[in-house]
């Protein structure tokens, strides 16, 4: 064997162990990741933000900008999910979030559309990223294989952990995405629809477990207010 090709068959091998080296790290980079976010899921009871949420439509490649703020309780045993969001720019839009289920409430057409936050395809899909927030460990390698991207700055200044979820099963998106701040809180989350269209919710200014009475989920909606299913 010439000298060449053995020099180029030792390279092959140095790539290949460094390959696995490099696999080896991410993985255990993922899981240490995860637990991060497990260990903080555990301890957030509350939350209250800031919340900038872009829909973009892949067909006409233009993306429309909501803001306003957002209130949380986590899933626990006994009571699921629970979330609001009072989008206050370019409209007024208030939704509330129970598990799946979603209320959403424009002023401006005196309307109220109920639905699920998986079948969405209104602004409540807000909902549906936030609902990653809940998560735990468990349940993220259950449903999803989980992806990890490196090392992200979002909003300019907030470094993160990007992870990338893949649904193991047939859903109305086909990957999601989270990016993950030091403390294992998900600070933004990007759902890509199967049609190419996304979703991405970034949080800011957190109020970590605060008191937040349950019945600020009640959206207070006139009887004249047309309801139509989602």
């Amino acid at each position: 064997m010439n000298k060449f090709l053995r020099l180029g068959l030792s390279a092959l091998a140095l790539m290949f162990v460094f390959n696995i080296l490099a696999v080896t790290e991410t993985k255990a980079q993922l899981n240490d990741i995860l637990k991060t976010m497990d260990a903080h899921n555990k301890a957030l009871t509350s939350l209250k933000a800031n919340v900038t949420m872009e829909k973009f439509n892949a067909q006409l490649d233009e993306t429309d900008t909501f803001t306003g703020s957002t209130m949380y309780l986590p899933k626990i045993a006994k009571r699921e999910m629970y979330a609001r969001i009072d989008w206050e720019k370019p409209v007024v839009e208030n939704i509330a979030i129970i598990g799946k289920k979603y209320t959403l409430y424009r002023p401006r057409l005196n309307q109220v559309i109920e639905g699920t936050t998986e079948k969405s395809k209104n602004n409540a899909t807000a909902g549906g990223a936030l609902a990653f927030m809940s998560m735990s460990k468990n349940e993220l390698k259950a449903n999803y294989n989980v992806r990890y991207l490196g090392q992200e700055s979002v909003s300019g200044s907030v470094s993160t952990w990007h992870l990338e979820l893949t649904p193991k099963t047939k859903t109305t998106y086909k990957i999601a995405e989270l990016w993950i701040d030091g403390n294992g809180m998900p600070v933004q989350a990007k759902v890509i629809e199967n049609n190419n269209d996304s979703t991405t919710v970034f949080l800011s200014k957190l109020q970590k477990n605060v008191d937040i009475p349950g019945n600020v989920f009640a959206i207070n909606v006139p009887k004249s207010a047309k309801v139509i299913k989602g």
